[in-house]
């Protein structure tokens, strides 16, 4: 697998009193669209670069969330919806990232740029959410499952500090969710998919950052701010997505106002990585259908 890594400029700021790291992938031109990205939960940047890799024409913004990869933990507050709003709205004005900018948002990320766009209206020309969470986690088929691993972030932030964090960077649960999420038969992606996560699930600053951010992951979805979002969204979902399911992804595209819908086929929640280039297809006609 080759990403855009290489060319990546990776680039310090000081936010609210934290350090936030965050990866420019310049476009060709001066003129090209500017799209910021905002990954899941308990990764990182790195797990956008295939779909990066797809869109060469388009500068790309790509932070670290805060906790989260090389990005500090947030100064104040909690690592919760209203804290990640409160960031990605601070980091909008310290790049200067106008309204003719374009936001993606994957997974957990899907959440994060929704409910900072029904709360600022205006701020970005269109949202493209990836794998968006559809649907309530704590109902339905999910919610035990989800329950569950409750209980899981609860044990890693309570037991004593070693245990704790040996349980939440454990590589045999890591490895598991891993095979859990990937849909694909190949053997190649499959394993770099889970070296991925081998790599990169487990750079959180600490167990505090995991289970604010966890309650939020289950707390809060796409849904609930739906009617708010007024500016034109893209919704790219997966057939066999384990945590959206397809009809929920349709009521989703029904309560957004003009929002457009594409579903992936034989892929589930790891669109980014098993399906990069048919993802960056539909973004690129988005936005240049937008442009024309």
């Amino acid at each position: 697998m080759t990403t855009v890594a290489g060319r990546a400029l990776r680039r310090d700021m000081l936010l609210d009193g934290a350090r936030v790291r965050y990866w420019e992938y310049p476009g060709y031109d001066d003129g090209a669209p500017t799209l910021v990205m905002i990954h899941g939960f308990r990764g990182d940047h790195h797990g956008l670069e295939l779909v990066v890799d797809q869109l060469p024409g388009y500068r790309v913004i790509a932070p670290d969330l805060p906790g989260f990869g090389e990005s500090e933990p947030l100064a104040s507050g909690s690592h919760d919806m209203a804290g990640y709003t409160r960031f990605l709205h601070s980091l909008a004005g310290a790049l200067e990232l106008g309204p003719q900018t374009y936001i993606l948002g994957h997974s957990f990320g899907s959440i994060v740029v929704s409910h900072y766009l029904a709360a600022h209206p205006g701020s970005f020309r269109a949202a493209i959410l990836v794998n968006p969470i559809s649907e309530p986690a704590l109902q339905g088929p999910k919610a035990i499952a989800s329950r569950l691993a409750g209980f899981y972030y609860l044990a890693g932030a309570k037991l004593p500090e070693r245990l704790g964090l040996g349980l939440l960077r454990n590589r045999v649960i890591v490895r598991a969710m891993s095979i859990m999420m990937a849909k694909t038969r190949d053997p190649q992606l499959r394993t770099y998919i889970h070296a991925q996560h081998d790599a990169y699930f487990s750079a959180f600053a600490n167990r505090g950052v995991v289970l604010e951010a966890f309650r939020a992951s289950i707390s809060t979805d796409v849904a609930q701010v739906a009617g708010r979002l007024d500016l034109p969204v893209l919704l790219i979902a997966g057939e066999r997505d384990d945590i959206g399911s397809v009809p929920s992804q349709h009521r989703l595209a029904a309560a957004i106002p003009g929002a457009r819908l594409e579903v992936i086929p034989a892929v589930g929640h790891l669109i980014h990585y098993e399906t990069p280039a048919p993802a960056a297809a539909h973004i690129r006609d988005f936005i240049d259908g937008m442009s024309a």
